[in-house]
């Protein structure tokens, strides 16, 4: 994925190492910051999906933040790097 396309952020995650009711994914993202410096609080996790890429996985997540604000978020095992793919304002496009 290019830098300037899909930039890196940092996030706060959790990396289940066997099943519990209160991690609910095998990689689940509490909070994220930008380059900017903006900081999001994850609140719902609205869809995730795992898709094979090279020798690697991505986790694709829709995450709702605490703003109300919707983003799609993916972590790339490969290079173990977080980025932000899409910001998108409207609810309705991730029901």
């Amino acid at each position: 994925m290019e830098d300037n396309k899909f930039p890196p952020i940092n996030v706060l995650n959790i990396m289940r190492g066997f099943k519990n009711p209160d991690i609910p994914h095998h990689v689940t993202p509490y909070r994220f910051e930008t380059r900017q410096g903006a900081k999001h609080k994850i609140t719902q996790i609205r869809k995730v999906h795992r898709e094979r890429v090279g020798k690697g996985y991505q986790y694709h997540y829709v995450v709702r933040t605490d703003e109300q604000r919707y983003f799609h978020l993916v972590m790339d095992t490969q290079t173990f790097t977080w980025r932000m793919v899409q910001e998108v304002n409207d609810e309705l496009f991730f029901t």
